[in-house]
């Protein structure tokens, strides 16, 4: 029997995915998973969890799902051991550290590849079954023809999204978030930036819309071909959706997987019914109902792609006009009521008046507020309504959680007649449940020394990265040791068909292989690297594990890209597992956590770049043909522009990620292999010339970001330490001086702003 897969963002939640017959939930804890802005679970809870729903004969499941930094991986390790000790029923993971650590250490966990470790084809499927993964979530960029195939090819154990918010980004492979001011998509931060309003330059102006705010998934009408198809587990998105939301979606699914086959037409036609309270944004079908990969790519950005859109889930209510101080009762009995976690802001109850919307919220609604500047989002549910008599008629206030002000915009998630009370899960006393990690220490992991002549083929000095023929040819005044070129539908037409004799012989030559790597395209792909083997070329630049598993048997050498993440040493030895000796560092990374992983005497390893216009949004599509801009811009007035290819969209920061200043500083360190990386752009003398002057004279280049390098990802418990320190630092200055002190300016903000380009 197939498994109805539920989100559990808090308690209230977990009650009702239960209530409404979910054979499965899945949860994340206090760190190391993909939804850090929801309530997640306390110890006790996550255990009283556990031990009841074992109880049911119901499972749990527990989101690892995040990119682990060097200096995390002994509390990952505590933290695994004390999952070993619970038991829930798997483990979702993208780290490959995870996969070392539970080889090593903690072999009776259930392994689960979430969608961020990008998996959407057979290759890559049966790498991880050969590493004791037993669930693959597939990447939801998928049709069902691709499914199939996956299935029949690997009997695999399916887990597949079925309805719920979409990434316009190829899965796990967005980086926008993360260089808009660290907070990295691949650790739990995600900003949404794919659902902000962007202005573009269009012919005879300019335009406006949010352009990359995709619609939701909802497959309510494929679950019966699904379950045809052999998929074991259907996933409903929404950990930080309402109790009210995951309720009512688990009771539509769940009548459609009972009742399908005596009626399918009728089982389906009450799913939507059962739907009809679900008040997030338009729905799509997206990667379904295409014959073949150019259709889906040609077409699939009118299924999920709507400017008009606003970018907030659920029924626009309006802008908070003006708000004032709730009453003492209110503030308390909310207090009482709220989970232990919440935010000390959100507790700060106020009321709040509404302009410009056509529905006025009761209450026991549930609505979400967005802040105007994109900075936060918060789920509420109503508690009161006040009304108040004015000369202009009457004037309705609402309560809503602190932090957010006048201009500030309210979306309905749910009425209160969609919502309804449920048996709770866990016991009234919880006070038994006390196992929490332990202070354990990790054992050290040594990554393998270079041998004498292992990596002859991986010299030292300056590589550079083209997209086109011609490109290689432009590069040559760099006298780069080694060309890496991007294996895409231009490259891989001249390559394979020989029709450019290039500057470079095969063994200066590596090829780097798209981080996208579907079912519909694995077959050519796997036969087209047979011919590049035959024809001499072997040093592969590989970024889905798929590429490992097509490569492993021949005779030749793989180099982990920046796309199979290495932000940790347990990640790097699962990948020198997978016969892999050398790596290009993500482009996340930052300098302190690239020095923590790779000691001395292994730096000879790794290519560390030092430009590139990193794409920010993958895109299996081409964009629609109204799309007709290269060039846009935020709020901020950061500018990005867009690349639509039969290959699919790419979009890329106008300033370049540039260190290429630091050159000497990280050659000293040992890291003597640089990337110079003009992927998805054209190569011009003027940009080689710069770069080289930067190099060696170590200036560095105007309107440039440095991404993560300095600063690191964002974490609000190092910016809450800075503000404490800070704070302790103004006390002691004002106790000397007797002077008020008003603090550093440098961390009055979450994070220190970037160059902007004027």
């Amino acid at each position: 029997m197939v498994e109805l897969l539920a989100p559990a963002g808090n308690l209230e939640s977990l009650d009702a995915a239960i209530g409404e017959g979910a054979d499965a939930v899945y949860l994340g804890l206090k760190s190391f998973n993909a939804r850090m802005r929801t309530t997640n679970f306390a110890w006790n809870q996550f255990e009283a969890a556990v031990d009841s729903l074992h109880r049911q004969n119901k499972k749990i499941y527990v989101t690892v799902n995040t990119v682990c930094e060097e200096r995390e991986t002994e509390r990952l390790y505590r933290f695994l051991s004390y999952l070993n000790e619970v038991k829930p029923d798997g483990l979702i993971v993208q780290d490959y550290a995870v996969m070392r650590m539970a080889q090593e250490f903690f072999p009776d966990l259930e392994l689960h590849a979430s969608t961020q470790m990008n998996v959407e084809s057979s290759n890559a499927v049966k790498l991880l079954q050969n590493n004791g993964v037993k669930r693959m979530v597939l990447a939801r960029e998928l049709g069902l023809e691709e499914i199939k195939k996956i299935k029949l090819e690997t009997g695999a154990d399916l887990e597949v999204f079925v309805h719920g918010a979409l990434c316009v980004s190829e899965s796990g492979l967005c980086l926008f978030s993360s260089f808009l001011g660290g907070k990295s998509a691949n650790r739990g931060m995600c900003a949404q930036a794919c659902r902000r309003f962007y202005t573009a330059e269009v012919p005879g102006g300019i335009k406006q819309g949010y352009y990359f705010s995709p619609c939701d998934l909802q497959l309510i009408d494929q679950i019966p071909a699904l379950i045809e198809a052999g998929v074991d587990s259907f996933k409903i998105e929404g950990r930080m959706k309402s109790a009210e939301y995951v309720g009512s979606v688990v009771g539509a699914y769940r009548y459609v997987i009972d009742h399908y086959k005596e009626d399918k037409k009728g089982a389906i036609a009450a799913g939507k019914r059962m739907l009809a309270s679900d008040f997030a944004r338009t729905k799509t079908t997206y990667w379904y109902g295409f014959e073949n990969l150019k259709e889906g790519v040609d077409n699939a950005a009118s299924k999920i792609l709507n400017p008009d859109q606003a970018g907030g889930t659920g029924i626009y209510l309006g802008k908070i006009a003006s708000v004032k101080p709730a009453e003492k009762e209110l503030k308390e009995a909310i207090l009482q009521n709220a989970a232990p976690d919440t935010p000390a802001e959100q507790l700060k109850i106020q009321m709040a008046n509404l302009k410009g919307g056509s529905y006025d919220p009761d209450p026991g609604d549930s609505i979400r507020l967005h802040k105007k500047d994109d900075t936060g989002r918060v789920s509420h549910k109503i508690r009161t309504v006040e009304i108040e008599e004015t000369k202009d008629g009457e004037k309705r206030w609402i309560d809503i959680p602190g932090g957010f002000t006048a201009g500030d915009e309210v979306y309905l998630l749910q009425i209160k007649a969609g919502s309804k009370r449920y048996s709770r899960v866990l016991p009234n006393d919880i006070g038994r449940f006390r196992k929490q990690p332990k202070d354990e220490r990790l054992p050290i992991l040594d990554i393998t020394p270079v041998e004498n002549n292992e990596l002859n083929y991986f010299p030292d000095g300056v590589y550079v990265q083209v997209s086109s023929i011609a490109d290689v040819f432009a590069v040559q005044g760099l006298n780069p040791v080694r060309v890496i070129i991007e294996y895409n539908s231009e490259t891989s037409y001249d390559l394979l068909n020989h029709k450019t004799v290039l500057p470079f012989s095969k063994k200066q030559t590596y090829i780097s292989l798209d981080p996208f790597c579907s079912a519909a395209q694995e077959d050519e792909l796997a036969k087209n690297l047979e011919t590049l083997v035959a024809d001499g070329y072997f040093n592969f630049v590989v970024n889905n594990i798929a590429h490992i598993n097509m490569l492993k048997s021949k005779k030749v050498n793989m180099i982990a890209g920046p796309y199979l993440y290495t932000f940790n040493r347990w990640a790097v030895s699962w990948l020198e597992n997978q016969n892999i000796g050398a790596f290009i560092m993500p482009y996340e990374n930052s300098r302190r956590n690239l020095e923590a992983t790779y000691e001395a005497n292994v730096r000879s390893r790794v290519l560390v770049p030092i430009f590139a216009y990193p794409a920010l949004f993958r895109m299996r599509f081409k964009l629609p043909s109204d799309y007709d801009f290269t060039y846009f811009e935020d709020k901020e007035e950061s500018v990005f522009k867009v690349n639509s290819t039969q290959d699919g969209s790419f979009v890329m920061p106008e300033e370049p990620f540039c260190i290429a200043d630091k050159a000497n500083f990280i050659t000293s360190s040992g890291f003597k292999k640089l990337l110079i990386d003009f992927s998805k752009t054209k190569v011009s003398r003027s940009q080689i010339k710069a770069i080289t002057t930067a190099m060696i004279k170590g200036q560095p280049l105007p309107d440039i970001s440095r991404f993560n390098w300095k600063d690191g990802f964002y974490s609000p418990q190092q910016i809450e330490a800075y503000k404490e320190a800070n704070e302790r630092a103004a006390a002691r200055q004002n106790n000397k001086s007797g002077k008020p002190n008003k603090g550093n300016p440098r961390f009055n903000s979450s994070r220190p702003a970037r160059p902007r380009r004027k």
